[in-house]
């Protein structure tokens, strides 16, 4: 009778923690949504801690450029607020790639308006990320 009830409550466990175990779409999916959440606050260091360290992308941006930017861009903007739609994250083993469709919009003084995108178009970026330490880090951003 001990061992039904070992074995039950190792499936029970082995079973919760299948169900309940983020897919990596989902986790995806929540570095998206995090980087939405820290624009919006205006939080460098927490929209950077989404950004991995060998980040670079077609303009020449590496982490450190990327950080400086966005300070210098927080510190114009008021009120931002970031809108994106629905993605489907295509991943390949440690790799994922992401065609993400957003708007942004800020105030700065008394004028309010799109910063990137606008109403009748998103602007379109492919968003390449890489799994570093179990955990999905952005690598390179690009306008399609």
């Amino acid at each position: 009778m001990k061992k039904l009830v070992v074995i039950g409550v190792f499936a029970a466990a082995a079973l919760a923690v299948i169900l309940l175990w983020p897919s990596d779409e989902n986790r995806v999916r929540k570095v998206f949504a995090g980087a939405a959440e820290a624009a919006a606050a205006r939080d460098v260091d927490g929209f950077m801690a989404l950004i991995s360290y060998s980040y670079r992308d077609d303009f020449g941006m590496s982490y450190l450029a990327l950080k400086e930017q966005l300070k210098s861009q927080f510190a114009l903007f008021s009120n931002i607020s970031v809108e994106y739609e629905e993605i489907k994250p295509r991943i390949e083993g440690d790799k994922a790639t992401v065609l993400v469709r957003l708007r942004v919009v800020a105030t700065t003084g008394s004028d309010t308006g799109y910063v990137l995108g606008d109403v009748k178009t998103p602007l379109a970026l492919t968003v390449e990320l890489v799994k570093e330490r179990a955990r999905w880090f952005i690598t390179k951003a690009q306008r399609d």
